[in-house]
């Protein structure tokens, strides 16, 4: 792509995700797919089968997706576990302005997935990320939808999904797999126009906490 005359680089996403059974897995491939088909250059990370190299590609991505499994009303122990590793990052700023979003699958309808969310977004907030919303409006809303629409349970921070506890991995609902698949479209597109803005209006990194003014 080309911005004034520069060459801006197709967007780099990671799909930073947990899954336990296999259902969130199936969704991370989705919003995988998604941002690939908007022009992303993606890699999934499973967070409980990281090495070295796996640390280094979310380091260097423009963008970061986290994707866990609800249990008991907030993210897997899994993902905290991964997220506590990140304390010396969050501290040194490594993925400050950074773009992030999130998903999740939940056995229930509702199973308390607006928490994960927002575990999710908390996250990214504390690694000083921005974070971007789903970005539909809610389906599954009156007589005239249905069970198949885009965003069927209706959340907008991010994608929250449901599948059945005795579901195998490749049953998640189609509705929920495409719910997926949009929000990375969104992300990767997202994540390329603040590069083209970067490029057009580079401008300094904000002083850190210690140096910033007094009121």
């Amino acid at each position: 792509m080309k911005h004034n005359g520069s060459d801006i680089a197709a967007p780099s996403l990671a799909i930073a995700y947990h899954s336990g059974f296999g259902h969130t897995a199936s969704l991370a491939a989705a919003v995988a797919a998604g941002a690939a088909e908007a022009g992303a250059d993606v890699r999934m990370i499973a967070v409980d089968r990281m090495g070295e190299t796996d640390w280094d590609v979310l380091d260097a991505a423009d963008g970061i997706v986290f994707g866990s499994a609800t249990y008991m009303g907030n993210v897997s122990a899994a993902f905290q576990s991964f997220a506590e590793q990140t304390g010396r990052r969050c501290i040194e700023g490594t993925w400050r302005d950074k773009v992030a979003a999130g998903f999740t699958n939940s056995g229930a309808k509702s199973g308390d997935k607006l928490n994960t969310l927002l575990s999710l977004a908390v996250f990214a907030a504390q690694h000083h990320m921005h974070w971007v919303n789903l970005g539909l409006p809610p389906g599954w809303n009156s007589s005239t939808s249905g069970e198949d629409d885009l965003n069927r349970l209706g959340f907008f921070i991010g994608a929250g999904a449901q599948t059945d506890v005795d579901a195998n991995s490749d049953q998640v609902h189609p509705s929920d797999v495409r719910t997926c698949r949009h929000l990375g479209w969104r992300v990767a597109h997202v994540t390329r126009q603040l590069n083209v803005g970067r490029a057009a209006s580079p401008v300094a990194s904000a002083p850190g906490a210690s140096s910033a003014p007094a009121h």
